[in-house]
């Protein structure tokens, strides 16, 4: 039997062993929450919904919500391409001993790009400027005769038959000379397409061949392209090719910069494309650095007005996916979520968040910014 003393004494251990392990436990599962962020705000100080009494100088710097007419527009996808773009091929079959140029390298008109062997070339040469000399030494022996006969004819010494012969040697002996001076005219040319020169200022797209790579007539060698000029080829729905017309100025974007600019439609290929039934617009402008043959970008073609809001871009705070702006309501600033769309100069479409004739606080200028949220300011 137990004694009472003893069995409390028994729960009391209990008891205390079921603290310990709740304890523990409290602990345990409060250290997990806090690690996994229970007892962190979710949104920043910042970003979260904020009531602030608006100072002098934030009502200094408020502007209004605007409505004002922009013109709607369609978009059509494109790709850059180059005005000027030029492959240069091999005339010859011959072995390649130099390559002076990479992908993407800068030449100049004239520079050497791909030398050919030209030994067989140069003897060839040789051989058919030696043909052109005997060919003048038989010539100047042929027009000697055809003088000399021509005064003993006068004379009655030979006969006028065989100062036709002298004639007709001489004339012989011209064609002969004509044809070797063909010849090296021809090996002359051959010769100089062992060395293939840039025929512009351009940026070579990529070359083909290797020193000792065997080429052969026709092959294709190097191709080079006009960096400052450049084009956006889109195509473009029938149904609103008829807005378009060559010499109209446009908004062009190129995304991958994301860089928005004007551009001028220059041409538009009157036929569709059987697929899509959709026409090939070609749009130039003035090429910003950074483009290159290949990328994608958008070109935007403008149909009837519409009336949209705008605030100015500098209103707009962006926190991660998030697009803030400082309203004035009741001389207090409320910091509200805005929807925004498109972009012109330096305003900004308002898709929602706002009404017209509400006022937004513009931020504040460099060097001059709200101490308020200064921990330090007194």
């Amino acid at each position: 039997m137990i004694s009472p003393k003893g069995a409390s004494v028994e729960w009391i251990r209990i008891g205390g062993r079921i603290a310990v392990f709740f304890g523990f436990s409290a602990v345990v599962a409060l250290s997990i929450l806090w690690l996994a962020g229970v007892f962190s705000p979710k949104v920043s100080e910042d970003v979260s919904s904020s009531r602030t009494q608006a100072t002098a100088e934030e009502k200094s710097r408020v502007v209004p919500v605007r409505r004002v007419s922009w013109p709607r527009v369609e978009s059509a996808m494109g790709t850059v391409r180059a005005v000027h773009e030029t492959s240069i091929g091999s005339k010859l079959l011959a072995r390649v001993v130099e390559v002076k140029l990479k992908a993407g390298a800068k030449v100049r008109t004239g520079d050497v790009l791909v030398r050919l062997d030209d030994s067989d070339l140069r003897a060839k040469l040789q051989q058919a400027e030696a043909a052109v000399s005997s060919a003048e030494a038989v010539r100047s022996q042929a027009n000697a005769d055809e003088r000399r006969y021509a005064q003993l004819v006068k004379s009655r010494t030979v006969s006028r038959q065989e100062y036709d012969r002298a004639v007709a040697a001489l004339q012989s002996a011209d064609a002969d000379l004509r044809r070797a001076q063909a010849a090296v005219s021809g090996v002359q040319s051959d010769l100089d397409c062992a060395t293939i020169r840039a025929p512009m200022d351009a940026v070579v797209i990529d070359k083909n061949v290797d020193v000792g790579d065997m080429v052969t007539p026709g092959q294709l060698l190097v191709t080079l392209f006009d960096p400052t000029q450049m084009q956006l080829v889109a195509s473009v729905r029938e149904s609103l090719t008829d807005k378009l017309q060559v010499g109209q100025k446009i908004d062009v974007k190129i995304d991958t910069l994301k860089l928005q600019c004007s551009g001028t439609v220059s041409e538009i290929v009157p036929e569709a494309a059987s697929a899509s039934r959709s026409f090939e617009v070609k749009v130039t402008g003035p090429c910003p650095p950074g483009v290159y043959a290949g990328m994608s970008g958008r070109v935007f073609i403008p149909l009837q007005e519409e009336q949209v809001l705008v605030i100015p871009r500098q209103a707009v705070r962006s926190v991660g996916q998030l697009q803030l702006v400082d309203v004035l309501e009741n001389g207090q600033v409320v910091r509200r979520t805005i929807r925004t769309g498109r972009t012109k100069g330096d305003d900004i479409e308002v898709l929602s968040g706002l009404r017209d004739g509400e006022q937004v606080v513009l931020p504040a200028e460099p060097g001059n910014h709200d101490r308020r949220g200064d921990k330090n300011f007194p």
